[in-house]
C-alpha cells in the first residue's frame, strides 16, 4: 500500500488535461484516490495536478496513447511511484476530422483510429499486465464510449465506427478478465460539456437534416459517474453506463 495514498486506489486516467477526462481525474483525486494523469501535453496536466490541491497524490505523465512504447512508459512510471492500479479509465479520445467525410484522406482516418482504438487497446493490454501480476490481483478498467457505440451522427464515421468498437473491446475485455479479477465496463456520455461538445450549444446536423441545439449537462456529473463505477467493489461491475442530458436526442435521434 503507497504511503502516498493509505487507502490505496491508484488510478490511470487517460486524456486527463481536458473535458470528461479531466472531471474524471478531480473526481477521483477528491475522493482520495491518487491518480497517474495522462495525456499528449504535459502542462495542462500540470494545471490539472495543481487545481486538484492533491499534492503527491496527483502525477503528471505525457503520453501517446497511439504509441504503445508511451503506454507501457506510462504504467511503470504509475507502478513506481504508487505501487500498483487500481483503476484505468481509458477515456483518451478524439473526434471526426473535419469536412464531409469523403474528402477525408487516409492519414485522418488513421489519426481518429489511432488514438480511438489502437489507443485504447493499447491501455487496456497494459492494464491487464499489470493488474494481473500485481498482490493483491485484478483492478477495473473504465472504457469512455459514446452514444455513437449505439447511435451514429450524421457524417461520423471514424468517430462512430471506433466507438462501436470500443464497445467490443469493452465486452471482450470483460469476459477475459474475470480468471483475473479485472472488471471491465464501459461509460457512455451524451452532451456533457466539454470543448468537443461544444458546438451542441450553437446547433449540429440531425438525422433528417436539419440543424438544432441540444441541451448539455455538466461534465462533473460525467466525473462523478466514472467515480461511482470505479468505487464498486470487484465483485460488482458496471457493464455499460449511460449518462446523458435529458433531453438531448439519442433513443431514434430524436
Amino acid at each position: 500500500m503507497s504511503e502516498a495514498n493509505p487507502k490505496g486506489r491508484i488510478a490511470i486516467v487517460t486524456g486527463a488535461g481536458s473535458g470528461i477526462g479531466r472531471a474524471a481525474a478531480l473526481a477521483l483525486l477528491a475522493d482520495g484516490w491518487s491518480v497517474a494523469l495522462a495525456g499528449r501535453r504535459g502542462e495542462p496536466l500540470e494545471a490539472v495536478a495543481k487545481e486538484s490541491g492533491a499534492g503527491a497524490r496527483a502525477l503528471a505523465v505525457p503520453t501517446n496513447v497511439a504509441d504503445p512504447a508511451s503506454v507501457q512508459a506510462l504504467f511503470a512510471a504509475t507502478v513506481e511511484k504508487f505501487g500498483r492500479v487500481d483503476l484505468l479509465f481509458n477515456n483518451a479520445g478524439v473526434g471526426n476530422p473535419p469536412g464531409p467525410f469523403e474528402d477525408w484522406t487516409p492519414e485522418q482516418w488513421k489519426g481518429v483510429v489511432d488514438i480511438n482504438l489502437n489507443g485504447m487497446f493499447y491501455c487496456i493490454q497494459q492494464a491487464f499486465r499489470t493488474m494481473k501480476a500485481q498482490s493483491p490481483r485484478g483492478g477495473r478498467i473504465i472504457n469512455n464510449g459514446s452514444i455513437s457505440a449505439s447511435a451514429p451522427r450524421p457524417n461520423s464515421p471514424a468517430y462512430t465506427s471506433t466507438k462501436h468498437a470500443v464497445q467490443g473491446l469493452t465486452k471482450t475485455a470483460s469476459l477475459d478478465g474475470r480468471k483475473y479479477d479485472i472488471a471491465v465496463g464501459q461509460i457512455d456520455v451524451g452532451n456533457a460539456m466539454t470543448e468537443l461538445a461544444a458546438r451542441m450549444a450553437k446547433g449540429v446536423p440531425q438525422a433528417n437534416g436539419e440543424l438544432a441545439i441540444e441541451p448539455l449537462i455538466d461534465v462533473a456529473i460525467v466525473g462523478q459517474s466514472v467515480l461511482y463505477m470505479a468505487n464498486l467493489p470487484l465483485e460488482a461491475n458496471v457493464l455499460f453506463h449511460t449518462v446523458m442530458a435529458t433531453k438531448m436526442p439519442f433513443v431514434g435521434r430524436g
